[in-house]
């Protein structure tokens, strides 16, 4: 969002921040629909075993099919959520339309070693179904190009969020507990603050982009300012603006955030040149006692 508002015509702020929580709330979206997907190749899976059951001469493995997937206690739990199919009825989410991507991510998974060694594996316990649902999302989503085509054909927002939105998921489901009847979902923020976080960070790289501009071209005298990629600036005043303005935010965890950001959104190179910068920065903001932090240890 910084980077269209940066290089939009000339629009207001407040364009570009409604943007920007219209982007949260369509990876809260994602997050959902990654679920119902689950649901719906089990569903497809509970499919087949009922047609193989009806052939003219079903063999013995059609009658007494393996049910471990379709009877697995994690889907059964999400089954049960009834806050997940509440929110996906209320925003009209489905893969109603996609029934081959469905299809397509039920063969990848019984086409791999994954699948075979959970359904053959002797330890049918609530943790080795949990394990497999991890390694369902982490395995036949991410490789699956049909679903980033898909994506990106049906909203601009989920191209930059499909692996993200999906290690939500995924932490969802290794917090899930055997006693629960549902999965306890994420909220889209988890607090009051969380969302005061997104809009104050936003505001205030928009607000001290002279400041901040200047402090970073000053720490990299030897570079061409005009060679140095765009997103590799923003990134950078990112990290510098919450270094700065956010004092219970320890100054590594912040450092590190912006380094695992460009891995995303900028060139090859930009990793250790970011790091280099960010660390003379930090050094620089230290040494002038710039930088306040509320609690012990959050300077380091």
């Amino acid at each position: 969002m910084l980077y269209a508002y940066y290089n939009g015509n000339g629009e207001g702020l407040a364009r570009y921040e409604k943007d920007l929580f219209k982007s949260i709330e369509k990876s809260f979206d994602l997050y959902h629909l990654f679920f119902v997907l689950l649901i719906d190749v089990k569903e497809y899976a509970l499919g087949r075993i009922e047609l193989a059951k009806n052939k003219r001469v079903p063999t013995r493995e059609d009658l007494d099919p393996n049910l471990r997937f379709v009877e697995n206690r994690v889907i059964k739990q999400l089954f049960s959520s009834s806050r997940l199919f509440k929110y996906v009825d209320e925003q009209k989410l489905s893969w109603i339309d996609n029934p081959e991507l469905i299809k397509r991510i039920y063969q990848d998974m019984i086409d791999s070693e994954t699948y075979q060694n959970y359904m053959n594996s002797k330890d049918d316990s609530y943790t080795a179904d949990r394990e497999f649902i991890v390694a369902f999302f982490s395995e036949y989503f991410v490789n699956c190009d049909l679903l980033y085509q898909i994506l990106e054909e049906n909203s601009i927002y989920w191209n930059d969020d499909i692996e993200f939105v999906l290690s939500m998921n995924i932490k969802t489901i290794q917090r899930a507990k055997t006693h629960e009847i549902d999965i306890r979902l994420f909220q889209l923020f988890k607090n009051d603050e969380d969302k005061d976080f997104v809009k104050k960070l936003f505001r205030m790289v928009v607000l001290d982009h002279d400041k901040n501009s200047e402090l970073i071209q000053s720490n990299i005298k030897n570079w061409d300012v005009d060679r140095i990629a765009q997103m590799d600036l923003l990134v950078m005043e990112m990290a510098v603006t919450e270094v700065l303005q956010f004092s219970s935010i320890p100054v590594k965890v912040s450092f590190n955030e912006y380094i695992e950001l460009v891995k995303f959104y900028s060139t090859n190179k930009s990793n250790a040149f970011i790091n280099g910068v960010l660390d003379k920065i930090i050094h620089q903001l230290k040494g002038e006692g710039k930088i306040q932090k509320a609690g012990r240890g959050l300077m380091e």
